[in-house]
């Protein structure tokens, strides 16, 4: 194909510093099917832009390679400005002399050879190259969150706002979260229930908003528009049209366990809801502790339910929706008690985590708000706070910084003293990341005006003398040993990710960290994005934060469902799979390979209706343009859209 414009950019220094752009232009200017050859500073600009446009005008251009940095960067912006001057956008290929070149070379004269050569494959492999058509899908205008904390509430609040129908998935009898658990929120001391029940109670009078609680993701079928999830409901063995939530069940409940909600500080009972503002407010039996199903006596609930609520004989159901878009904001979990052996967090009762500490503080928890030591009851004299508990400290798996753990234990440092004024109050601490919106304040006045301790440095050892728990540590402000009697210790322990965080991520077809935490499309221009069109992130899922962050991100991802239903029609690449028919054996070693599930299968048959053959057949909508299929046929039946095998052989054969 003649007629290629190539156009070279400098990024600023990225490229010109290592790369001798003038001498790349003087030889790619040499090569035979390249009309046109230039350089610009940065390619990527408006500027830059309108120098393609008027190339491809004026020089009546059939193709275009733009040297540059990564494809994954501006190739859709120089594919916009190409179709803008009426090129085909697939006419236009990208050649990567950022980050395959310039920033992995030292030597200017290599740098320059290499550039050459990656651009030359370019422009041969776009004289192969096909005018291709984007296909369009229709959008089905339904939302899921999975998730019901402070983050799906949001995304869930702004969806519907916008008159999206929007289905709030929760795997716990209520939504809340961890924020339902809190006493008060840094830095302004906000009663953390005030402001988060309100929220709770709109989601469930909000008539756009659908709440499935007591439930999880099942499947997850489709594509972005166009995806079918498959909800379990679990079996709560209560029937939620019938029951008012009048509490006499939990009330004659004769069986009593430690409850999940209090973190194992206070007790419920075998039917329960998890806290009086709850959301539903429809209790659950819980059928591990119920007397009637491990001994098949008692049935006191439904003897007392004045709505003859209970049902026994209920079971799991499976319902399937369809969805256009999916917000993952599942939260976090704390790090497992048995990794703190120093501490003897599981050993010792009076060392307990940051959690079970607000839990105490609460006037709704099981001590009514005051500070008791597990192991007595009795109020501490002395209480060590103890920072990074796990948190960056590669020894644990986590050498990721927590990001809440220095704001909330001031702010535990500032809610013992004004619930226990005679008490000293102890801060172990490597240093204060303290870096929002009035936060080092709020540090401040936790040292300076409510008079907590705070000591840089590490806590070795904890140990049990009498009834006092003896704190080792070391300042290092002034490198002397230290050794404190202490009646109660708090663990600021480490942010983890859900358990099963890794295997929603397979479920949903999404990528994750080494840590299990989900992973943004890219950390800087799309942070609530996922590698996976329409499944968007928000909240701890992704990584820790704190409620502002929380909120701003979900609102974000909220926005973004929105953009995506703002047309009837989404457009998609057209960079998919093709099956050739006539060739094809129907052995479906595609089908089994392609990660989307986008390989069906189709059957051929003569004009009378007899049956010739199955063969594989590639959903344009659902293809993610992999390749995976490709190299898995064995007949070469499967072509890959852009990337044919006359294509790639084009730039091999250049160099």
């Amino acid at each position: 194909m003649p007629g290629i414009g190539v156009f070279v950019c400098w990024c600023g220094s990225n490229i010109a510093s290592t790369v001798d752009v003038e001498r790349v232009v003087e030889e790619v200017s040499k090569l035979r099917d390249v009309s046109f050859v230039t350089h610009y500073k940065y390619m990527c600009s408006s500027p830059g832009q309108n120098i393609i446009k008027e190339a491809i005008q004026n020089s009546k251009l059939e193709g275009v390679v733009v040297a540059a940095c990564s494809p994954r960067m501006h190739e859709l912006t120089f594919r916009k400005a190409a179709k803008e001057a009426g090129l085909n956008p697939y006419l236009l290929e990208m050649a990567n002399i950022r980050e395959q070149c310039s920033w992995v070379h030292s030597d200017k004269k290599i740098a320059t050879e290499k550039a050459i050569q990656l651009i030359r494959m370019s422009v041969a492999k776009v004289t192969k190259n096909l005018p291709l058509e984007e296909i369009k899908v229709s959008v089905i205008h339904r939302a899921l969150v999975i998730g019901g904390g402070i983050a799906g509430i949001q995304s869930a609040l702004d969806l519907a706002e916008a008159g999206i129908e929007t289905l709030l998935l929760e795997r716990t009898p209520s939504i809340g979260g961890h924020m339902a658990q809190l006493d008060e929120t840094f830095p302004t001391l906000d009663c953390s229930q005030c402001i988060l029940t309100p929220k709770m109670v709109s989601v469930a009078q909000n008539p756009h908003i659908t709440l499935h609680t007591y439930s999880e993701l099942e499947k997850v079928d489709g594509f972005v528009g166009n995806f079918r999830v498959t909800i379990k409901h679990k079996a709560r063995f209560v029937d939620e049209k019938k029951c008012t939530g009048c509490g006499l069940c939990q009330q004659k409940c004769p069986t009593q366990i430690p409850a999940e909600f209090d973190e194992g500080i206070g007790k419920r009972k075998a039917i329960y809801i998890p806290f009086p503002q709850a959301v539903p407010n429809i209790p659950v039996i819980d059928k591990e502790h119920c007397i009637w199903f491990k001994k098949g006596k008692c049935r006191v609930c439904e003897k007392v339910c004045p709505a003859g609520a209970i049902n026994y004989e209920q079971q799991d159901e499976y319902i399937t929706e369809e969805v256009g878009a999916i917000i993952v904001a599942t939260g976090y979990r704390l790090m497992p008690k048995n990794v703190y052996g120093e501490y003897g967090y599981g050993r010792f009762k009076d060392v307990i985590n940051g959690l079970e500490f607000e839990r105490m503080l609460s006037a709704s928890g099981p001590t009514s708000g005051k500070v008791l030591r597990p192991s007595d009851g009795k109020e501490p004299k002395v209480v060590v706070f103890i920072q990074c508990a796990g948190s960056r400290d590669p020894r644990k798996g986590v050498p990721y910084c927590s990001r809440i753990c220095c704001m909330y234990t001031a702010k535990h440092s500032m809610l013992l003293k004004h619930k226990c004024p005679g008490v000293k109050a102890i801060v172990f601490y490597i240093d204060i990341r303290a870096g929002g919106k009035g936060y080092e304040e709020f540090v401040r006045r936790a040292e300076e005006e409510e008079g907590a301790t705070f000591i840089r440095g590490r806590v070795s050892r904890i140990y049990q003398k009498g009834n006092k728990l003896i704190v080792k540590g070391v300042d290092t402000l002034t490198g002397s040993q230290l050794e404190v009697e202490a009646d109660l210790v708090v663990l600021a322990t480490a942010i983890m990710p859900q358990e099963d965080a890794k295997e929603l991520a397979q479920k949903l077809g999404i990528s994750y960290d080494e840590y299990g935490f989900f992973t943004e499309a890219h950390p800087k221009l799309r942070p609530v994005e996922t590698s996976k069109a329409g499944v968007f992130l928000a909240g701890c899922a992704q990584a820790p934060k704190d409620i502002p962050d929380v909120v701003a991100q979900a609102s974000g991802a909220a926005s973004k469902v929105l953009a995506l239903f703002s047309n009837k029609e989404l457009v998609r690449e057209p960079i998919i799979a093709k099956v050739d028919e006539v060739n094809c054996v129907g052995c479906f070693a595609c089908e089994k390979s392609c990660p989307a599930q986008a390989i069906t299968r189709k059957e051929i048959r003569d004009k009378s209706g007899n049956l010739i053959k199955e063969v594989a057949k590639v959903e344009p909508g659902v293809c993610q343009g992999c390749g995976a299929c490709v190299v898995t046929c064995r007949g070469g039946c499967i072509r890959l859209e852009g990337f044919s095998d006359e294509q790639l052989f084009a730039e091999v054969n250049v160099l």
